[in-house]
This record gives structure tokens, C-alpha cells and sequence, in this order.
């Protein structure tokens, strides 16, 4: 987040686009909803009326997969209608020339037939976002799981400095983060182009500063992404794989495509807490504690680092990640001698400069925002003051194109996926509560009531959905939240494996797949 949590309560305008926040995070749903009791405009762009439409002056109901059609239309209606910050854009930003050329065709008629967004909330959405003294972008993974996922973000990013909401208190652009230490990760090098502190791996002075200071040489290219590594396993290229405190088998799109990658492995370590889909694939299954178990830090969306502390005792041969970890390296003769989080924690420190500020003695109390250079400083709420990173904010010409699929006759449905309130990701976890299983226990699907009467569902009808890699039979649940054409299901439930039917479409830059528009097709199931 470019922003902080607490932020959100003295902005003007808050749009939320991509984003089920009330149910995936509540926290920032709950920020937001005591804003919009102060006085803030609440914009919620989305195909479905998740539960925040009910605090908003405008839903924005656009067709799945149409997002860089709708924000290149507000840039323009911005643009042309006076609206910009000239000032922002001439200090701050660059190359804004070429991308009012490519932008320029993106009139709001031509928008509202991509996207079936009225000319007329259009130029609402534009004339409320870009008069805001204080504005407010969130996002989540309804803008990244795209095939254009990438070209999501640069839209997003090309509207906030159009309109100069970015770079003060309660004004920019805010990534929500899909799990709780995604942020730190992300930090920790956690991504194949980047070491620690987002040091590029081609950039031979931060290599050499990095193997330094870990006294061993490291590679000079670009490692795999995710996707690209299941590709290599079923290439035959890739033998092993090391999995943490992950559930792809159950996770990740395309899960008959997983599976079988993850089957053509020679060797599967998983390292977790609980026996997963993917743990019962692995030739080797390594206890791991839960978080109440370890000592350490977690660093969150709004970029805040603070200590985790260990409530109770390891149980039975679990060990902290750190400890297994650091028993492989000595197996490889590394010399690794920590003895506790906090000695790692200071070599972080010592070698990350988003870091160097932080010890666990100013946090023991309260977390420190990044980034946060010297041991005298006191964090950074929000970021790009006075300017951005990399000098000037760069304009990047969008062009919309067509998601990877598209309902058709054969395939009459958009499926969307994401989560619910009372379940987490897979539901390795929250399924062993009791409690919320008594709540929700199996899969139901979301149809609009004018769909169902269409095909003769009912209520807790059986269905079976098939999309062009399977078939999975759900429930079904009759509302309005999802729009004609729209189904929406969770992935919560290996019973009904719905990422068997998610796309294998991925954006060509990151490789996300794309799990947010899928064509499929229904049919009622006998009971």
C-alpha cells in the first residue's frame, strides 16, 4: 500500500475496484466503512454486489475482464474535461504525450459498449475521483488475476497520476495484499527477478553487495515464476520442487494442469502445518508450527513490520520454518549459525534498506512502517512524497483487449471466482473449526435469479459446471449479488474443486493466471 490502514479515515473519495474487502479484509472493510460514516464517497467497481455496495454512493457494475477499457474512459473524461493536475503531471511525470495518443480513443460511448457502464456514471465516477481533495484507489486480485492483469495496474497507476492522488497523506494507490506476510515475503526476495529490499538480480553492484555479505556467489539470471516452474515439471526440466505453506494442488487455476506437473515431479518436499491435497503428493512432508508456536515478524500490506511472539510450545516434532530451513542449508554444508529470529532479522536489517532502521527493540511495542533507513527514523505512513522512486512517474500507453475466454454458445457463462467471509484459501485451516463448518460446509455457487428460472434451478439445486478443462457439480445459491450471465463460486472446498474449471490464460508479464474470468456452461444434476 502506498498509503496506511488508518488513512482511509480522513480521505474524501474512496473507489474500491477488484476488491471483496468486508469479506477478505475485513480489517481495511471495517476502515473503510467508518469512513464513509465521517463523510467519504464510497465507489465500488465490480461485477458482483459484495457486501460493500450497501455503504456506497455508486456501484459500478462492469462486465468481468473490462477493467482497462473503464479506467482508460476515466482518464479520458479527466483529460478532456479540464480535470487533471497539470502541476502534478508536469513536475512528477513523463512521457504523458504518447499515452494521450493511445488514450484518446477511449471515448465514453466506445467504453460503455466494452464495458455496459452508462456514459452517465462514467463521467460521475471521473468528475467525484478527480475533484477529491483526498482520494483513495484499493485493489485486489480482481484487478491482478487477469490475463491483463499487468495492464490493469499501469491504468490504474496512469489514472492516479493524472489526477496527482498519490504521494500525500490519505491520497494513492493501495495493492490489498492476498495473505498475511505476502508484503514481507515479497520483501525477502520472494519473487525470481529481485534479492531482498527489490535489488534487481541483473544488477551486478547489488549482486556483489548481496554475496558479500552472505560470503557465497549468487546467479545472475532471472529465475521462474510459479506457473513457469509447473511448465518446466511437465517439460521434464524441473526434477524437485520445495513447497511452503502452500496448497496448490487445491489453490492454484487450472488444478488438473497442477496436478499433473506437481505428479511429474521426481521429488516433493512440503513444508506445512496440516496435511494438504498437495502434503498427500509429497515424497517428503516436513511439520511446520503454526504462528502461535514461533518468535519472528510479519510485515503487512500497509508495509508495517511487527513481532510475532510464541504463545505455546512447540507440539510434537514441528519445528519453526526458520530451523528447518537452516537444518537443509547445514545438510548442503552451509555454515549457518542462528540461533534465534531476531539474529536473522539483523542481517535483514544490516542488508535490505527498507530495513535499516528497524530492530526488534523499536517494535516490541508497536510496528514501523518502511521504508525506514536509519535507527532514527520513524517510519514512512505513506509513500512517493515529493516524488517517486525511480525519479518520474512514467505514463504507459493501455490498450484493452479481450480476456483469454468469453462466454459463447457452447460456453453461455462468465464464471468469477474468490472468497468467502468464513473461510480462508483452501480451507486447510478454517474447515478444522467447527464453528465455521456449522456455517458453511460445502460449495454454492452464486446464479442470478433470471438465470436460474432460464434453466429450471432452484434453491440448493445440484448443478454441474463445465468449463474447457472440467467438470465440478456445486449447489447453487439464487441471488442478485451476481449479475445475468455471471456465476461466482469460491475456492474453499476440495470437494468441489472449482479450479478444475478456472482459465490457464496467464498475463504475459507476471504469468498470474486467469482466474477471474473463466466461460463455462451449467446444467441441472438429478439427485
Amino acid at each position: 500500500m502506498s498509503n496506511s490502514y488508518n488513512e482511509i479515515l480522513n480521505t474524501d473519495v474512496i473507489i474500491v475496484t477488484g476488491a471483496n474487502t468486508t469479506e477478505a479484509h475485513p480489517v481495511i472493510g471495517y476502515r473503510i466503512k467508518q469512513a464513509v460514516k465521517k463523510g467519504a464517497t464510497l465507489i465500488v467497481i465490480d461485477p458482483r454486489k459484495i457486501p460493500l455496495t450497501n455503504y456506497a454512493s455508486k456501484w459500478i457494475a462492469l462486465k468481468p475482464g473490462t477493467n482497462i477499457a473503464f479506467f482508460n474512459g476515466l482518464a479520458n473524461i479527466i483529460y478532456q474535461q479540464g480535470w487533471w493536475n497539470q502541476s502534478f503531471v508536469e513536475q512528477y511525470t513523463e512521457d504523458i504525450e504518447k499515452w494521450l495518443e493511445s488514450n484518446q480513443y477511449y471515448t465514453p460511448e466506445r467504453v460503455e459498449e466494452i464495458t455496459g457502464v452508462t456514459c452517465e456514471d462514467l463521467y460521475y465516477v471521473a468528475r467525484v475521483y478527480a475533484n477529491a481533495n483526498n482520494a483513495m484507489i484499493l485493489y485486489a486480485m480482481g484487478i491482478t488475476q487477469h490475463s491483463s492483469g499487468t495492464d490493469n495496474v499501469l491504468s490504474l497507476a496512469n489514472l492516479t497520476m493524472l489526477t496527482g492522488h498519490i504521494g500525500r497523506e490519505s491520497t494513492g494507490l493501495n495493492p490489498l495484499r492476498g495473505q498475511n506476510n505476502v508484503q514481507g515475503a515479497c520483501d525477502m526476495g520472494g519473487l525470481p527477478n529481485v534479492l531482498p529490499g527489490y535489488a534487481s538480480i541483473n544488477d551486478d553492484s547489488q549482486r556483489r553487495r548481496f554475496s558479500e555479505g552472505w560470503s557465497t556467489p549468487l546467479p545472475d539470471s532471472t529465475g521462474l515464476t510459479l506457473t513457469e516452474m509447473y511448465d518446466e515439471a511437465l517439460n521434464g526440466n524441473l526434477k524437485a520442487m520445495y513447497i511452503m505453506g502452500e496448497n496448490p494442488a487445491v489453490a492454484d487455476p487450472d488444478s488438473t494442469f497442477i496436478r499433473d506437473a506437481i505428479g511429474s515431479l521426481q521429488f516433493l518436499i512440503v513444508q506445512d502445518i496440516f496435511m494438504t491435497e498437495t502434503a498427500q503428493q509429497a515424497n517428503v512432508v516436513l511439520p511446520a508450527v503454526t504462528f502461535v508456536e514461533k518468535n519472528g515478524t510479519v510485515t503487512n500490506t500497509e508495509r508495517c513490520v511487527q513481532r510475532v511472539r510464541q504463545g505455546i510450545q512447540p507440539i510434537g516434532q514441528a519445528k519453526a520454518d526458520w530451523e528447518i530451513i537452516q537444518l537443509m542449508a547445514r545438510r548442503f554444508h552451509a555454515q549457518w549459525k542462528f540461533t534465534d529470529p531476531e539474529e536473522i532479522f539483523e542481517e535483514i536489517r544490516l542488508l535490505v534498506p527498507q530495513y535499516h532502521g528497524i530492530r526488534y527493540d523499536r517494535i516490541n511495542q508497536q510496528g514501523i512502517q518502511w521504508p525506514c533507513p536509519t535507527l532514527e527514523h520513524a517510519g514512512t505512513p505513506y509513500l512517493h512524497k515529493g516524488g517517486f522512486a525511480r525519479g518520474k512517474g512514467r505514463f504507459t500507453p493501455i490498450d484493452y483487449r479481450v480476456s483469454g475466454e468469453t462466454a459463447d454458445e457452447e460456453y453461455p457463462f462468465i464464471l468469477t471466482t474468490g472468497r468467502n467471509l468464513y473461510h480462508w484459501h483452501t480451507g486447510s485451516m478454517s474447515r478444522k473449526v467447527q464453528g465455521l463448518e456449522h456455517i458453511l460446509s460445502e460449495e454454492h455457487m452464486q446464479i442470478h435469479p433470471e438465470d436460474a428460472i432460464l434453466y429450471n434451478l432452484q434453491e440448493n439445486s445440484k448443478v454441474q459446471v463445465t468449463s474447457r478443462r472440467g467438470s465440478v457439480v456445486t449447489n447453487l445459491e439464487i441471488t442478485d449479488m451476481v449479475p445475468r450471465g455471471t456465476l461466482f463460486m469460491t475456492f474453499h472446498f476440495s470437494e468441489t474443486l472449482t479450479n478444475t474449471l478456472t482459465s490457464s490464460h496467464r498475463d504475459p508479464v507476471s504469468k498470474i493466471p486467469e482466474a477471474k474470468v473463466t466461460a463455462v456452461n451449467i446444467k441441472k444434476v438429478s439427485i
